[in-house]
């Protein structure tokens, strides 16, 4: 049976240069014999998709980085508020660990269930070395292949936000934290500026989204997944560093969450002050 989409991957081939060769093959990923790392990630696969997303990134959305030398070496939780509807906002943040660190960054992004779901794009998240959420992934990710690891704590209350709470963080999770203190892994607060003006939505549609068994089904003037060119800025914090055993009742936890999700909240505000504009 001949592989779908055959045809585009050897157009994609064609554009892979140098510089993208270059950056994937740094990234150690480990392939087997079929060309997959354990994950189902694929170094060619990423080299295909980097040709579209380096594009994306170079000249729709234009990204800035701020702060990415902060980002340690060795097992890292990228903590980060969450927007843009679908998965741009985690799409560029690990393309920027790619593209703009020193050496070059492979990034497992925490992935919600319903990109499991639909044909091709299950597929593509898995090549690309997307997981599904869950805290076996992560830890095993952290313990025993010292990676690093995006996560969004808001999960898809910060995905599906309309416009009105743009920039507002939805709430943390307390998930990220015990995975961070069970493995010793610092955590890097991330905040990304432009997610919220690409795919604005005015409603979540709740009841369209129930019938389709989506958990928001955002009515945007974009016509998803077409999104607006607003500038992304992505700023990275300082390494943060939390002592415990993980198994520490929510009243404990509570307050180190506060200061990730304060962490973020100020890297937003001083980036949101910092801005010229939407689109420039």
């Amino acid at each position: 049976m001949s592989r779908p989409f055959r045809s585009w991957e050897t157009a994609l081939d064609q554009l892979v240069d140098d510089e993208i060769h270059d950056s994937v093959d740094r990234l150690d990923l480990k392939p087997n014999a079929f060309g997959y790392d354990r994950w189902g990630a694929s170094p060619a696969a990423a080299k295909r998709v980097l040709v579209l997303v380096r594009w994306m990134y170079e000249r729709y959305f234009r990204v800035e980085c701020h702060g990415i030398e902060r980002v340690p070496v060795g097992r890292v939780l990228l903590v980060s508020n969450h927007s843009a509807q679908l998965a741009y906002d985690g799409m560029l943040i690990c393309a920027a660990m790619v593209l703009r660190a020193h050496p070059p960054r492979f990034v497992r992004a925490m992935i919600e269930r319903f990109f499991a779901r639909p044909a091709y794009v299950n597929v593509l998240m898995s090549r690309m070395g997307q997981l599904i959420g869950i805290p076996e992934n992560c830890r095993r990710l952290l313990q025993e292949d010292q990676a690093a690891v995006l996560v969004f704590p808001e999960g898809e209350r910060g995905g599906g936000k309309v416009f009105r709470d743009r920039y507002k963080i939805m709430g943390f999770g307390q998930g990220f934290m015990r995975l961070a203190l069970q493995t010793k892994t610092p955590i890097v607060p991330v905040g990304f500026i432009g997610g919220e003006e690409m795919c604005p939505s005015f409603s979540r549609m709740t009841p369209l989204a129930k019938l389709m068994g989506l958990p928001y089904a955002p009515l945007t003037p974009t016509l998803l997944p077409l999104p607006l060119p607003a500038k992304v800025h992505i700023h990275f914090g300082e390494p943060m560093h939390f002592e415990g055993k993980g198994t520490e009742d929510d009243t404990v936890l509570s307050p180190m969450i506060e200061e990730v999700e304060g962490a973020v909240a100020e890297l937003l505000a001083q980036g949101l002050k910092q801005r010229s504009g939407v689109f420039f």
